[in-house]
């Protein structure tokens, strides 16, 4: 693990070092997330459920508009201050940041609380919803604050302090969501629903508090002797004379809010299409001649059971997306084109070969992987078919990080905005007819992750003149179909009597055998690949022949 540049003290990871440690955080948090969703209904039932939920498109416009791109352009100017060894400019960034993303949260804190009672009742249409929304318009200010250091130990490299807070944050959350949730049930479901969302602060709150721990260590240490004796001539070589850095950082501010805006235009496309599209659904649905109460479970089952579990194998895009920005940006303020496309090619083959297993799975063991985890296997269909094409949803966010970090995020933004059209119109017009209903929103979600990949692709494409090997994707389109006849065989033929989990877990573990193997029979991975890993590569780094027990350089 290397040390940062500047600072001996602080640790820098590596990209493959920084995505899994992200990617480790995110699995332990995407397992724990399930817990609330399987017994929060049992405490407050799908009612409360329902009111618990109703208000959190409206809160993730808000929270987008004020930190959409914020984490990301903090990361990006961070990362190009440190390769400059210009630690002073990450101060500014950070400092500037703090300043305006409180400011914002603050003012758009108070317009919730005092437009609360008309959002409620107007723009959401159920007045019960009302203390939740007033439980959650503090968490404004914490997810701000949280969203500022995350980017900025993102930009230096350091995944430790966002992967911590992150797990903290998630124990926290589920300890009191459960907890201030069944103390307030006695007053009713709202109330139930209110403590729940109380119980989101307070893991925010808690994971907050651990990034500024982390932060303040680290400032301490940068607050010894031997540090500001490096400082004070980092600037005596800078020529800087004033202290805060104004003149060297005169140029940062534009460059952030160049940053900030379209990428948080990007992301409030997603947040709006995420609130238009509760809206669209259950409008068509009833033109469709559903009832209300079936419409509304219907899109609850798609967006609260399906998707999660569609995005589980996202936890590693994701990650592979958060180191992406870091390293790129890095490798571009070199002109390293070369480290660009690896970089790029490393994290498009993580993704597909990570991801693919998983979509195999939830595509052949649809019905008793939805049986095992929600006792329902009604939603079992639209699980299978929305599978197969998952893999473009976890090939989407490593293109999209790479258009932000190579300075086009108003590409991305372009694509995502021709993607969320389409999503609408389609969902408008297929759901309300009788013979699609639900399904209707399956296909326009399905096309619509389809028509964003390709776009992100192209753009990347042409920005680059980047190629993904084509044969690499007929080589994953083997191991799949292997995969998927062995699990199929594995299911419904090995002699494991009725026990449903067994035969689940036994049809899925020769699955994932049988997909290892055919992935290393291909080279899609090699040993080469796994020796890059942190924590394998003592066991299969390549040895000196002259010493076995010497790597090879």
């Amino acid at each position: 693990m290397n040390k940062h540049p500047k600072n001996p003290g602080i640790k820098k990871q590596t990209f493959i070092q920084g995505t899994m440690i992200l990617l480790a955080a995110g699995i332990v948090n995407r397992i724990l997330g399930f817990i609330p969703r399987i017994a929060l209904p049992r405490i407050i039932g799908a009612e409360g459920v329902g009111i618990y939920q109703l208000g959190y498109p409206f809160f993730l416009v808000i929270m987008t508009l004020i930190t959409g791109g914020v984490p990301l352009a903090i990361a990006k100017l961070v990362s190009e201050a440190e390769t400059e060894g210009k630690p002073q400019n990450s101060k500014y960034v950070l400092r500037v940041s703090l300043g305006l993303t409180v400011g914002l949260s603050v003012l758009f804190m108070a317009l919730c609380l005092w437009l609360a009672p008309w959002i409620t009742t107007t723009i959401i249409t159920d007045s019960r919803v009302y203390y939740t929304f007033v439980s959650m318009t503090p968490m404004l200010v914490i997810v701000a604050i949280s969203s500022v250091y995350r980017g900025y130990f993102q930009g230096r490299q350091n995944m430790i302090p966002s992967a911590t807070s992150s797990i903290i944050e998630t124990v926290f959350r589920i300890v009191c969501t459960l907890w201030f949730a069944y103390l307030l049930l006695p007053k009713g479901i709202a109330y139930a629903a209110a403590g729940a969302m109380l119980g989101v602060m307070a893991g925010e709150f808690f994971g907050l508090l651990a990034l500024l721990w982390q932060y303040h260590r680290d400032e301490n240490w940068l607050s010894s002797r031997q540090a500001r004796r490096e400082k004070a001539k980092q600037h005596k070589k800078a020529g800087l004379e004033d202290s805060s850095g104004s003149q060297v950082s005169r140029g940062l501010f534009p460059r952030l809010l160049g940053i900030t805006v379209p990428v948080t235009a990007g992301r409030l496309v997603g947040s709006f299409s995420y609130l238009l599209e509760s809206i669209i659904t259950a409008q068509s649905l009833a033109l469709a001649g559903v009832v209300t109460a079936v419409a509304t479970a219907q899109y609850g089952a798609l967006q609260g059971m399906v998707i999660p579990l569609l995005l589980l194998p996202g936890v590693l895009t994701s990650s592979l997306a958060v180191s992406l920005v870091p390293s790129l940006s890095e490798a571009a303020a070199r002109k390293d084109k070369l480290t660009i496309h690896k970089r790029l090619n490393q994290t498009i083959r993580l993704a597909l070969v990570t991801g693919a297993p998983f979509a195999v799975i939830m595509y052949v063991l649809a019905e008793p992987l939805c049986l095992l985890l929600y006792n329902n296997v009604d939603i079992s269909n639209m699980l299978r078919t929305m599978a197969p094409f998952a893999l473009f949803l976890y090939v989407q966010a490593p293109l999209q990080a790479t258009l932000q970090a190579l300075d086009r995020p108003s590409r991305a933004l372009f694509n995502t905005l021709i993607g969320a059209v389409l999503k609408l119109f389609l969902i408008w017009y297929l759901s309300s007819q009788p013979e699609y209903g639900i399904y209707g929103a399956v296909i326009a979600i399905i096309i619509n992750s389809i028509v964003v990949t390709f776009l992100h692709g192209f753009s990347v494409s042409r920005l680059l003149a980047y190629r993904f090997r084509m044969f690499d994707l007929l080589k994953l389109a083997g191991a799949m179909i292997i995969m998927t006849g062995i699990t199929q065989y594995g299911y419904l033929h090995l002699p494991l009597g009725g026990i449903v989990w067994i035969r689940f877990l036994a049809a899925m573990s020769i699955g994932m055998i049988a997909f290892v193997a055919a992935v290393f029979a291909l080279k899609l991975v090699s040993l080469r690949d796994l020796s890059r890993m942190p924590y394998l590569e003592k066991w299969f780094k390549p040895r000196n022949p002259r010493n076995p027990k010497t790597p090879a350089a």
